[in-house]
């Protein structure tokens, strides 16, 4: 190649623009540069050309210049592992919901849309990140169905995921979550961990300890976001594993790992959402909202709060080998969230790829059509499907107790009266019924339970969300409105719905695999506001009771039938 061709190059020209011999396409000038490893602040020009920041601490000249004066400058955030189905809209409208709040790159595994449809599941997540304005990666399913306690719509073995390992939006292998199977040596969970051995492999260890722990990180695995407490993170700290600090919708875990974010640990700590909806999107930020709030606990410690911004940024680039990007210097990817103030993280502006994010620039998106819209083929019920017949003798039952804030459930005991359709609920005592509709047209099975702690008195409440297999899971104190609520879900094709007297009375479409609205996300979020009314309405003392819903369908695995640590016996329910 000659020197004329070289200038002319991507790379020629940013090591030229680098000299400031040639323009930059974009100059953010007078800006606060906050060095997220010393924690020092610059006022200096930013230089971009293409996707690549070429300069810093220096004065430039751009095609386009934006004054920057009096604002922030730092990596755009990493969300290290979420679920982008939980967000109730197609990966392109998570996109344009998500990125104004800085978030530039995030780690998703399509869990459970791969569920509901398997490889398709994957494979329409991919095409929707060749698209996505923000980079979308993706981690690939490793546990389909999570269990082997679970009815899913679909199975993947290594076979099915192998063909998708080299695509160029794929990190590695997602979540372990069979953490029994690692443990046991499952023929086919080995398959899969022998398969990325030389990848990232995503944890999920939640309360695996000591030497489980050992066990299961020596199959390669380096992260885990289901740390709890303090003392559970230490002790994968302490075991090389990175802690992904989690604060969804439902899943909290902020609060109780803020403390062990410090200049020791932030290099091996980082940030993610799990699951989290439009509307805590809307009320409360996103990954954005999760710096705010460390930052006020580091403050409160006098840490310096660039270990915040650290973890939301390197730190997760380093953890998940994105070498490219985490960082605001020549050389780096051109990923920047843009902020009014430090100290509140409040993100007026976002530069993606070297592109200042606008409305225009998700408008040239090509589109992708959306799939699984026929998924739902459970066939209708009545209220005689949700009787709970005693056992012999028996009016003593087990109950689920649900917590705010977690997805673990604990174990209690109710004594119920039993009427002519068997055990009936315990209003004053809280007790309602809680059931499984198997929804993927494999058996038709119906779970029935009882749980604790929504503090509903009438009405029912029903959702197609249903993690990790997504069948019907639903929650009444009476089994008519039980009925209804289920019955208008498989009209529906999935989504929420609330009934009261026998009359649906707020819901919400999610027609794309039965997890996904085919609207914009301010109106799943209106709907979300109405829905939670509706909840509030039946005495739902719960804040975000649709996706606790949901996690009530989680099965409980042998391994931890460790009932006086809370979890309940697997074999004294009678769900799918």
């Amino acid at each position: 190649m000659s020197s004329t061709d070289l200038t002319q190059s991507h790379l020629g020209k940013c090591i030229l623009a680098g000299q400031g011999k040639i323009k930059a396409d974009l100059v953010l000038r007078n800006i606060g540069l906050l060095d997220v490893i010393t924690g020092n602040v610059t006022v200096t020009d930013i230089a971009i050309l293409g996707d690549r920041i070429v300069g810093t601490h220096d004065s430039y000249a751009g095609e386009t210049e934006i004054d920057c004066t009096g604002k922030f400058a730092v990596p755009g955030f990493i969300d290290t592992h979420l679920h982008i189905e939980s967000s109730l809209v197609t990966p392109l409208e998570f996109d344009r919901c998500v990125l104004p709040h800085g978030v530039t790159t995030v780690l998703c595994d399509p869990h459970e849309i791969a569920n509901v449809l398997g490889a398709d599941g994957i494979k329409y997540f991919l095409e929707c990140a060749e698209q996505s304005v923000m980079d979308i990666r993706v981690n690939l399913s490793s546990c389909v169905p999570a269990t082997a306690f679970e009815t899913a719509g679909a199975r993947l073995e290594i076979e099915d995921l192998l063909p998708f390992r080299d695509h160029e939006k794929v990190v590695g292998l997602a979540e372990m979550m069979n953490y029994p199977g690692v443990l046991n040596l499952d023929p086919g969970i080995m398959a899969k961990l022998e398969a990325f051995q030389d990848g990232h492999i995503d944890g999920h260890a939640p309360l695996v300890r000591g030497l489980d722990l050992n066990g299961y990180m020596a199959a390669g695995i380096r992260t885990d976001h289901e740390a709890t407490s303090a003392d559970e993170a230490r002790e994968k700290l302490a075991k090389g594993m990175a802690i992904l600090i989690r604060e969804g919708s439902v899943s909290k875990d902020l609060e109780a790992l803020a403390e062990i974010l410090d200049e020791n640990s932030s290099s091996f700590v980082a940030l993610c959402t799990d699951d989290r909806n439009p509307l805590d999107i809307g009320e409360e930020g996103h990954l954005d909202s999760l710096v705010r709030r460390l930052i006020g606990h580091l403050k409160a410690r006098n840490c310096p709060i660039h270990h915040a911004y650290r973890a939301a940024s390197h730190s997760a680039a380093r953890i998940f080998g994105l070498r490219d990007r985490g960082l605001i210097g020549p050389g780096w990817r051109a990923d920047i969230a843009i902020l009014d103030d430090l100290d509140t993280c409040d993100v007026s502006a976002v530069i993606a790829a070297g592109r200042r994010v606008t409305n225009d620039l998700f408008a040239k998106r090509k589109t992708i059509d959306p799939v699984g819209l026929s998924s739902m083929k459970a066939t209708p019920v009545d209220a005689a499907a949700f009787a709970c017949d005693p056992k012999p003798g028996q009016n003593q039952t087990p109950v689920i107790k649900v917590k705010p804030g977690l997805i673990l459930t604990f174990r209690d005991e109710a004594t119920l009266e039993i009427g002519e359709n068997g055990l009936k609920p315990d209003l004053d005592n809280d007790v309602i019924k809680v059931a499984v509709v198997e929804r993927h047209g494999i058996n038709g099975n119906i779970g029935r339970s009882f749980v604790r702690g929504f503090g509903l008195k009438r009405g029912a409440i029903a959702s197609s969300v249903g993690h990790d297999s997504h069948n019907i899971t639903v929650v009444g104190a009476n089994d008519a409105d039980m009925a209804a609520a289920v019955n208008r879900l498989i009209e529906m094709g999935g989504g929420f719905a609330v009934a009261d007297n026998g009359k649906v009375t707020a819901e919400l479409p999610l027609p794309v695999a039965g997890l996904m609205s085919l609207e914009p996300f301010e109106v799943v979020e209106k709907d979300l506001i109405t829905l939670r009314a509706a909840a509030k309405d039946l005495g739902c003392v719960l804040p975000e009771p649709f996706l606790q819903v949901a996690f009530l369908a989680l099965p409980v695995i042998p391994h931890l039938k460790m009932t006086d640590r809370g979890l309940f016996d697997v074999d004294k329910f009678d769900f799918v």
